[in-house]
């Protein structure tokens, strides 16, 4: 099964984007900031990540480019959700190795395209 992990220090955050995955057919752990993630993810790699930036302990920036670093073959896609919305904030993301910026709060449609879109991108041969 395709899981997608989601990386939010804000509970509320986490169980809302985890019930919109899990009623699209995803599987999903949840962690509440980068170094839980990392930890999770070296025992069981996701499909995906779909993290915030402002956490403590790792933020986003240094969870996305660990996964795109250390992760093997090249770590899962991952997108960056957060209500840093600035130009900036995007641009930096993207240069960290996001795949993908969504802005909170998000339109779940958005969120579940882009989530599928990158799933099949990173699949595909």
């Amino acid at each position: 099964m395709t899981t997608v992990m989601v990386v939010d220090d804000s509970p509320t955050m986490r169980a809302m984007l985890t019930d919109l995955l899990r009623k699209h057919g995803l599987a999903v752990v949840e962690a509440g900031d980068g170094l839980e993630a990392q930890k999770l993810m070296k025992d069981n790699p996701p499909n995906l990540v779909i993290t915030d930036i402002v956490m403590p302990n790792m933020n986003g920036y240094e969870l996305c480019r660990w996964v795109k670093n250390e992760m093997p073959g090249g770590g899962a896609p991952v997108i960056l959700c957060s209500t840093k919305g600035e130009a900036f904030d995007r641009h930096w993301g993207m240069k960290q190795g996001g795949d993908a910026y969504i802005i909170k709060p998000y339109n779940a449609d958005e969120m579940i395209s882009k989530v599928k879109e990158l799933l099949q991108m990173s699949v595909s041969p």
